[in-house]
């Protein structure tokens, strides 16, 4: 007959005694279970006592997650979470530096558990921590796992960033600063300094005023891939949480230092692979430089500054090779409008009379406008032939360069989401970006010359402008799927999928989707289908058995903080819980310390109705949104997800 389902067998270790075999009663206050436990092993004050697994974790044993206790588990009876946080709060304050060094170590692992951490933070251990750097007595392996201790603690939210000195922050940043030769400690301090920066305005000023861009960049010439990863997170931090009024003087900085091109050299053409934290980081700063372009993108052009309709006269002069005088006056002012009319017809813009009134639609508003003039100025000699050869024709086939350019930026804007937020889980980075001090406007010069060409091959009119601009986008987003080093290799793709190319392609799909379509193979599905609709079923049962890693979002992206999710055999108990690292392969459901009944799901939500969207504010990055969603169960709880990827999300 089996147990009880309260009850849970299990081992209990003690020091230097032998484990003993008890059974735990889940029905008991876990007060009892301990005071049970210490009088196996004659132990008095059972309250100085707690329970916790004898795993990689070492996590306390709560009311709230005892339900984790698995048969077959072993536990170890030990000094309390209070006990052991004032034991460690006094001897890491101990005359011995060996005692010291290794109180700290021992602090350094407690601290990632919530339970022990909580207690710590209680007895004002935070503020020990920032006085013992602040003293600057502490060098080596005692900063470092001081150090430690303070980013797993401050990792749990109990405390608040802004609590934090000027003091504190100037002794972080000069273990940044000054480059000290342990790895460990610059690792911690950038890790810390990323974190203050974007979970605090206040500090962010402060931080700002004690780091500059000379002394990260530094830390990206070297062969270390995690100091690497965490320095372009420090940059990122900073440019996202600047003030508008500052990230173009940022930018500027960032150009001047030649971030990018230490970037390429050192870290994306590096010998060695990108992983993916790295991957995240160098795709955030791709969504931030190309965001810089947003003020651009959203201003109309005003038709009475004399400076913007300047730029158009420079584009007519640059064609034409004629000398536009707008100020001129007397009997001529009539047949010269009427050659400026002319002109600007044979440049394609839509409103012949005044083309500024082409850029007051946003986006691109004058992004186009930019766009067009760097692509006369510095392939002067592709934009005279496209537009000359254009204004040429007489059989309604001309390619309307002001029209295309305008439309054209505008697509180039969405595809690469110019003005959204960077993703939390997006790793999709472009090396080729990275290429180029002025990559857009390069990109752009490609693309306008790729539409003028694959115009010509579908023999379009001004009819096919819409059909033009689908095979463009799709012939653009083909070649990037396929990740070109080089914008010369992304010139290359695209010289391989001409419209003829892309014909073929499209061909091939819908022949592979008619073949589905036809009587026979409808007939058959109809058939199977319940067949079909079980298997899948079974399948998605399968996968959620099989489980999912997740990473675990807080307010600093960590590479080492991940969590799995998996359904039991029997599809009755959600089972969950942290990892140390990415696992490789399937996690066993014993191993994991949470669990949910199913039957306690109430719904899953998705997108926007997810609390942990709400939470984190109206402006949310669509691609977050498409990815996260969330278990709700009984009494308001809730577990809240962001897939790796749209393919996770669709097993769900």
């Amino acid at each position: 007959m089996p147990p009880p389902a309260d009850i849970v067998k299990v081992a209990i270790e003690w020091p230097g005694a032998f484990p003993k075999l008890t059974e735990i009663d889940q029905k008991k206050p876990l007060s009892a279970i301990i005071k049970e436990a210490c009088d196996g092993w004659s132990l008095t004050n059972h309250e100085y006592y707690a329970l916790q697994h004898a795993d990689s974790t070492n996590f306390y044993i709560t009311e709230k997650n005892r339900n984790e206790i698995k048969n077959g588990a072993i536990l170890r009876l030990t000094t309390s979470p209070a006990q052991t946080a004032l034991q460690l709060h006094e001897r890491i304050q101990s005359s011995s530096m060996d005692a010291k060094l290794e109180a700290l170590k021992n602090l350094a692992s407690y601290s990632r558990d919530i339970t022990f951490a909580q207690e710590f933070i209680n007895l004002d251990g935070i503020s020990l921590l920032t006085q013992m750097v602040e003293s600057g007595t502490d060098f080596g392996d005692m900063l470092s796992f001081t150090l430690t201790a303070f980013v797993e603690l401050m990792d749990h939210g109990i405390v608040s960033w802004d609590t934090f000195s000027v003091a504190f922050i100037k002794k972080i940043a000069s273990y940044v600063s000054k480059f000290p030769s342990d790895i460990a400690i610059l690792q911690r301090s950038l890790a810390i300094l990323e974190s203050m920066v974007l979970n605090s305005h206040d500090l962010y000023q402060k931080v700002a005023q004690e780091i500059t861009i000379g002394q990260l960049i530094p830390h990206l010439q070297g062969a270390d891939q995690e100091i690497q990863t965490y320095t372009i997170a420090v940059i990122n931090a900073l440019f996202l949480k600047a003030p508008d009024d500052r990230r173009q003087e940022m930018a500027n900085i960032l150009a001047q230092k030649q971030l990018r091109a230490i970037i390429l050299q050192y870290v994306i053409r590096a010998q060695r692979a990108i992983n993916n934290e790295m991957a995240h980081q160098l795709y955030v700063l791709q969504v931030l430089t190309f965001n810089l372009l947003e003020d651009r993108m959203m201003t109309k052009m005003d038709p009475q500054d004399q400076a913007q309709r300047d730029i158009i006269f420079e584009l007519r002069r640059i064609a034409f090779d004629a000398e536009s005088e707008p100020n001129n006056s007397g009997g001529n002012v009539e047949k010269r409008k009427s050659m400026y009319t002319r002109d600007y017809k044979k440049l394609g813009f839509i409103n012949h009379v005044n083309p500024a009134m082409d850029f007051t639609q946003t986006p691109p508003g004058m992004l186009a406008l930019d766009n067009m003039l760097y692509f006369a100025k510095h392939q002067q000699d592709a934009y005279i032939r496209i537009v000359l050869e254009n204004s040429s024709r007489e059989d309604k086939h001309e390619c309307p360069f002001g029209r295309s350019s305008i439309e054209l930026t505008k697509m180039l804007c969405d595809i690469l989401k110019v003005g959204e937020l960077p993703s939390e889980t997006c790793n999709d980075f472009h090396p080729m970006f990275f290429t180029h001090d002025r990559s857009f406007e390069e990109f752009f010069c490609i693309c306008i010359q790729l539409l003028n060409k694959t115009w010509k091959e579908m023999r379009a009119t001004s009819e096919d402008f819409n059909k033009v601009m689908q095979v463009v986008k799709e012939q653009i987003m083909r070649a990037l799927t396929t990740k070109p080093s080089s914008l010369d290799q992304f010139k290359s793709k695209l010289q391989n999928l001409s419209y003829a190319e892309i014909l073929k392609i499209r061909q091939s799909e819908r022949m592979n989707q008619e073949d589905f379509q036809s009587r026979p193979i409808l007939e058959l599905k109809e058939k199977i289908q319940p067949e079909i609709l079980e298997l899948i079923k079974q399948q998605r049962l399968n996968r959620l058995v099989e489980g999912t890693c997740f990473r675990k979002l807080n307010s600093r992206r960590r590479q080492d903080k991940f969590w799995y999710c998996r359904l039991s055999p029997n599809h009755k108990v959600l089972h969950y819980g942290d990892l140390e690292e990415s696992p490789q392969g399937e996690v066993p459901h014993d191993s994991l310390q949470d669990k949910l009944p199913v039957a306690d799901i109430k719904a899953v939500v998705t997108g926007k109705d997810c609390p942990h969207m709400k939470e984190k504010g109206a402006k949310q990055n669509k691609e977050v949104l498409e990815l996260a969603f969330s278990i709700l169960y009984d009494s308001n709880g809730q577990l809240n997800f962001i897939a790796p990827d749209k393919h996770e999300v669709n097993r769900v």
